[in-house]
Formats: C-alpha cells, sequence, structure tokens
C-alpha cells in the first residue's frame, strides 16, 4: 500500500510454484511373482503439485497392497507380493509430465 496522506493506492502479490519436472524417469522392473516390485522416479524439486502413480489406467493409493513414498523430490511406489496380473505399464504422473516403465 501507499499512501500520500489524501490519495492512497494498494497491490497484491501473487507468487506460483514453479511447476515441477521428472529429472530422474521410471526404468523397468522385473520380479519374480511373490517378490515386491519397486518403481522410483526423483523430480526437479520439491512440490505441492498433485502426484499420481498408476498400473495402467487405474491411479495406485497407499493401501496394504501399494506402498507410495515421497521423501524429498523422490518418489517411490512399491507393488507388494506381485502376481501375474500386476504386469502393465507402469506411470507416474505430475502435472503436465509424465514417466512410464
Amino acid at each position: 500500500m501507499c499512501d500520500t496522506g489524501d490519495q492512497q493506492t494498494t497491490a497484491l502479490v501473487h507468487v506460483k510454484e514453479p511447476a515441477a519436472t521428472i529429472v530422474e524417469m521410471l526404468k523397468d522392473v522385473t520380479s519374480h511373482e511373490g517378490e515386491d516390485a519397486v518403481f522410483e522416479c526423483r523430480l526437479s524439486r520439491e512440490t505441492t503439485q498433485d502426484a499420481q502413480w498408476f498400473l495402467g489406467d487405474v491411479p495406485l493409493q497407499s493401501n496394504e497392497m501399494n506402498e507410495i513414498r515421497v521423501q524429498g523430490t523422490r518418489h517411490t511406489l512399491i507393488l507388494r507380493k506381485v502376481t501375474l496380473e500386476d504386469c502393465g505399464p507402469i506411470s507416474f504422473k505430475v502435472g503436465q509430465h509424465t514417466s512410464e516403465a
């Protein structure tokens, strides 16, 4: 705000978070049935942007079958005790960026 006594003006400052990019892409994983499969990728920065893991077109959530971790810029998906039905593309999306394995 600027106040000269008889006049006044105000302005607002808006700060937008820069978009995070994927700097370390997913790598293909081969696991034996009953083992865990671990997928990792790294972002350019920590972010509050929505990040989502997918198995095929199905969005994944952390539960007894899947563990999703975020440690700083590293995002990890652990598929617990995989079966043949778990075969297929795994993808990670953040903002406009996607990595697939």
